[in-house]
């Protein structure tokens, strides 16, 4: 009943073209969603459940999609984190005082060696993809970790998906995230369809959970 048809639309921040005021602003949007609407906090407890023991001990974290890595900076300073992005602008605008490693990559293809991190992460990755690709991804990128995956995304909702059409009412935000935000929650997918996608990967043990509001979280544990 609450939960909009998926449709797939290309979202402007990952055209080759887009201004770059427009991608710098979109950029800052996202941050500040990350910072101010639980975006840090979600991500952080996604990779708590995986890793218990983060921030007590040294730990190597790589994250897909990471944009400006605002995520990676947010852990503790223990964790050694490295953001990959196809985009490499996005991974230089702010990386000033960034702790985190920058590396230019296709999530289909990481440049890793068998267990070389802790774990892999990704926010608001997953919608980006079809349940092939991402089931691609994620058993393409388990060889390369010694816990797990760990991921979130927004829930497919109408509740989501009437705030962020209201901040683009109101012009909160720029003109990419007016188009991509509403885009983004269409093309989501439910907690149902992750956990789906997530029993596809070849993982010991695959568990998919809602997170307050409206996110889910799936886990893969080596």
């Amino acid at each position: 009943m609450f939960t909009p048809k998926r449709i797939i639309q290309e979202e402007l921040l990952d055209e080759h073209d887009a201004p770059r005021p427009d991608m710098e602003r979109s950029l800052r949007d996202l941050r500040r969603i990350n910072r101010f609407l639980g975006g840090v906090t979600t991500y952080r407890r996604v990779l708590e459940r995986m890793l218990p023991d983060l921030g007590r001990k040294k730990t190597v974290v790589l994250e897909l999609g990471a944009g400006t890595a605002d995520l990676l900076d947010a852990l503790p300073a223990s964790v050694f984190g490295i953001a990959t992005d196809i985009k490499i602008e996005h991974l230089l605008y702010l990386r000033e005082g960034s702790r985190a490693r920058r590396v230019v990559c296709d999530a289909m293809h990481l440049p890793l060696r068998p267990q070389s991190v802790d774990a892999i992460t990704s926010a608001h990755f997953f919608h980006h993809f079809t349940e092939e690709e991402n089931q691609a991804i994620l058993t393409g990128a388990l060889p390369a970790v010694r816990r797990g995956i760990a991921i979130n995304d927004t829930r497919r909702h109408f509740a989501p998906l009437a705030f962020v059409r209201l901040l683009s009412a109101l012009r909160l935000v720029g003109r990419i995230t007016r188009f991509d935000a509403p885009a983004s929650v269409l093309r989501g997918y439910t907690t149902v369809e992750a956990r789906e996608v997530g029993q596809s990967v070849p993982a010991s043990r695959a568990e998919a959970i809602q997170i307050f509001p409206f996110r889910f979280g799936l886990l893969l544990w080596k």
